[in-house]
């Protein structure tokens, strides 16, 4: 006799099966998102194989095939729950399993705890109920659990400024693609470029590390095959800036070696430095500011003081060149920014002060203009980030920021009848009371003083650095634009707005969300996420067109008339800090990096695997 059998039983198989299959499905969408991290956490996989090479003592340089970001990249993953997927690639034939073993046999798999937060959207996924250790804000701040952390990203304004970069990029490539800079309104190259009318690629290796960052692949592509086919000084018979050659070139160049370990970003490097090596032919060793790199003649700008060096441009060598030596084993180039160091370090500075002019013939000062904007500005942070990129053993970097920046908020930095702090120029021991855009970086510049260093000086510089950033975004609001204007003055009249018509334009600066950003970073106080939101809203009212962006000649106009230039610093600086200002603090955490001028992230000794130090040093050089 045949048992009697259920007629829920059909029913419960079927419903089984179904559950079988749903719970797969879940735990391999899991699994995918889980390894489809940003290109960022996936390049610390390979870095830390690439620093066991490294003490191994291996002379050599980095594999390209190995380094190369298409092997960071990978391909973007679609998790799909039929059951038959194919094997994870990652771009380069390997399946993820394979990379996994190979890295196995090197370091141990990185723990989730070190990345959370880097990953964007895809850090959803995770598991909330792992009990994650807790992860440290930089500076020793306050403890966070990745949950939270995780909250710290804003993934649709983010989303919003990427945008913004697409439409930068694809329009300087469709219209500018190889020069140095794009006409939006004109749909042209900008041949007025500082870099003129060169095929110097300025946008591409100035914008370069930013697409890295906000992981658009393609461009990044397009970008890298450019410089490594097109871009050389050879012959280019053109004087160009040593400041923004360097702080844009061989700045743009290093982060991108940094990021990669792909050693042609370091060669190109090393190139433009040493086009720049004849401008510090000098009696003192300061360095002239333009040099022609094919013929290596160089001379100053005629209108700086009786043939004056400038001090933010010859101040704003260290970062890099001290970099460059510790990755080529050539100490030539820390040595000439060393005797920069050393003659302003002996120098009687008048009041403490370090005037904007010095000539490099007699090694005396030039006009007593002192300013921590135009003309000065960037020599102040270098002196700061250079005690920072040492690991903050360079203590003689330390001290003469401090010194400087005790005399700077004494004798320059005033408050003004309504409260707002602001740091002043001084021109024969006269205060002008105005303030230039380009000083709105110091907001920033001190709270990274007071964050990095606890003394009996930091609670005054985290003062100054919040009251200065406050008074920049006051310049900002009191404008119909929402944007700030050049340089804006302190009066009876008025207060943080610009007086004079060539005053009163906005180029698409950054010195503003730089200080919003590294503010946000140490303080976690909402304000600055939304301010910085307000100045992306008025960017994309005011100064985003059909192809790019441009600045605007009077921001206190209702419908502001555009420049048609768009700046190679707005992809570099002003979308990079505003991506960053939405994105997690482990995103370059600043307790990993500093940032140079142009805003290339440089790693930070000691602290960084990605430092990339050479192995074995080179005797000094010949070289000019």
């Amino acid at each position: 006799m045949c048992p009697k059998t259920s007629k829920t039983t059909p029913l419960l198989l079927i419903g089984g099966i179904v559950f079988v299959i749903i719970l797969v499905a879940i735990t391999g969408v899991t699994l995918i998102n889980n390894i489809n991290l940003s290109n960022i956490i996936r390049l610390n996989e390979k870095v830390a194989s690439d620093s066991v090479s490294a003490n191994d003592n291996h002379i050599k340089e980095l594999n390209y095939v190995n380094n190369h970001p298409k092997n960071v990249y990978g391909k973007q993953l679609n998790a799909t729950p039929t059951g038959n997927s194919e094997p994870i690639e990652t771009g380069d034939g390997r399946s993820m399993e394979q990379i996994r073993h190979e890295m196995s046999s090197i370091v141990p798999e990185p723990k989730l705890s070190a990345v959370i937060g880097r990953v964007g959207q895809e850090a959803q996924a995770l598991d909330e109920s792992v009990k994650w250790p807790p992860l440290a804000l930089p500076f020793g701040g306050a403890q966070v659990t990745p949950s939270v952390a995780h909250s710290l990203i804003d993934d649709e304004k983010r989303a919003q400024i990427v945008k913004m970069m697409e439409h930068a990029w694809h329009n300087y490539k469709l219209y500018a693609w190889g020069k140095n800079e794009l006409r939006p309104l004109s749909q042209r190259p900008h041949s007025g470029s500082i870099f003129g009318s060169y095929d110097l690629g300025a946008t591409i290796v100035d914008g370069l590390d930013t697409l890295y960052i906000m992981g658009l692949e393609k461009e990044y592509k397009e970008g890298r095959d450019w410089i490594e086919r097109r871009f050389s000084l050879d012959n280019i018979s053109a004087e160009l800036s040593v400041f923004e050659t360097n702080i844009r070139f061989v700045g743009g160049m290093l982060t991108l070696y940094a990021f990669t370990g792909d050693p042609m970003y370091k060669e190109k490097a090393q190139h433009v430095a040493d086009k720049l090596l004849p401008a510090f032919q000098t009696p003192t060793g300061i360095p002239y500011a333009l040099v022609n790199t094919k013929t290596g003649m160089a001379k100053n700008y005629g209108w700086a003081s009786g043939g004056s060096s400038i001090l933010s441009e010859f101040g704003t060598l260290h970062l890099e060149f001290a970099y460059l030596s510790d990755i080529t084993g050539n100490p030539l180039y820390r040595e000439r920014v060393q005797t920069i160091r050393q003659v302003l370090k002996e120098i009687e500075k008048p009041k403490g002060l370090y005037p904007n002019f010095l000539n490099p013939k007699t090694g005396k000062w030039g006009q007593q203009h002192m300013s921590l904007g135009a003309l000065g500005d960037s020599y102040y942070e270098y002196l700061l980030k250079a005690w920072l990129q040492s690991g903050q053993t360079d203590e003689e970097a330390r001290e003469m920021y401090d010194d400087a920046m005790l005399a700077i908020m004494d004798k320059m930095v005033r408050i003004s009848p309504n409260g707002l702090t602001y740091v002043s120029d001084l021109k024969f021991d006269r205060l002008e009371h105005k303030m230039d855009h380009l000083a709105c970086f110091s907001g920033g510049l001190f709270a990274l003083g007071a964050a990095t260093r606890q003394n009996q000086h930091s609670d005054k510089y985290m003062e100054v650095g919040k009251g200065i950033t406050n008074t920049c975004h006051e310049s900002y609001i009191r404008a119909p634009t929402q944007l700030g204007p050049e340089a804006f003055r302190f009066s009876d009249a008025a207060e943080a707005r610009a007086l004079r018509s060539q005053e009163k334009y906005y180029i698409l600066r950054p010195e503003t969300f730089e200080s919003y950003f590294v503010l946000w970073r140490l303080t976690h106080d909402q304000k600055y996420r939304d301010w910085g939101w307000q100045a992306v809203l008025a960017l994309e009212k005011h100064c985003r067109t059909p192809h790019g962006y441009c600045g605007l000649r009077n921001v206190y106009q209702q419908e502001p008339q555009k420049d048609d230039v768009q700046q190679s610093f707005f992809l570099a600086e002003t979308l990079k800090y505003l991506y960053l200002l939405f994105s997690d603090d482990s995103v370059l955490p600043l307790d990993e990096w500093v940032f140079n001028t142009e805003a290339h992230p440089l790693p930070i000794k000691g602290a960084n695997i990605y430092y990339r130090k050479a192995p074995v040093a080179l005797p000094a050089s010949n070289a000019s």
